[in-house]
């Protein structure tokens, strides 16, 4: 189900066409490279796009992530995307976030204005305690979004993902929900 702010619509992955996930992936395939692990070509093909499309709803209805697309209202152009993936219930009550922007899109405040909207519904409907964000010290932009969204760091991870073919240390950022201490 969609959810929307003044210049933004998230979508579910359920909503998405395929070819509008495709072509912002294809665009973005450079930009991206240098924060994510190595990606074949398969990767940018439909039939994994599709696949990963109906994992990600899959997941969601399962209750084990929130996948969401961010669309410009005005437009209706997939932007970025943002999750709270590996989440767990119990006495963890805690989700991993992760997100990514369209180049084109930087420093407009429309991560920040997309992750006040998951914050809340990852603390309201979902009802989890805690959020984890973990980003590689050097990704400047991406720290500023989780420092102005309330996240606190609480630490570094050695060498904790294998991204664009090296190890990479990690900043670990966590955001408490106030209504569940």
């Amino acid at each position: 189900m969609s959810s929307t702010t003044d210049r933004l619509t998230l979508k579910d992955a359920n909503e998405v066409k395929l070819e509008e996930a495709r072509n912002y992936l294809l665009k973005n395939k450079a930009f991206l490279a240098e924060w994510e692990p190595i990606r074949d070509a398969d990767y940018y093909g439909e039939e994994a796009i599709k696949a990963d499309l109906k994992n990600k709803s899959d997941d969601m209805e399962q209750g084990r992530a929130a996948h969401y697309f961010i669309y410009l209202s005005e437009g209706n152009l997939l932007i970025g995307t943002i999750s709270l993936s590996n989440i767990v219930r119990g006495a963890f009550l805690s989700c991993f976030l992760g997100y990514k922007l369209d180049r084109d899109y930087l420093n407009k405040g429309f991560m920040t204005e997309a992750m006040e909207l998951v914050i809340k519904k990852c603390f309201t409907e979902l009802r989890l305690h805690r959020i984890e964000a973990n980003v590689m010290p050097r990704n400047v932009r991406s720290r500023r979004v989780l420092e102005k969204s309330g996240f606190v760091r609480e630490g570094v991870s050695r060498k904790y993902l294998r991204i664009n073919g090296t190890w990479e240390d990690h900043e670990h950022f966590v955001l408490l929900n106030p209504e569940l201490e």
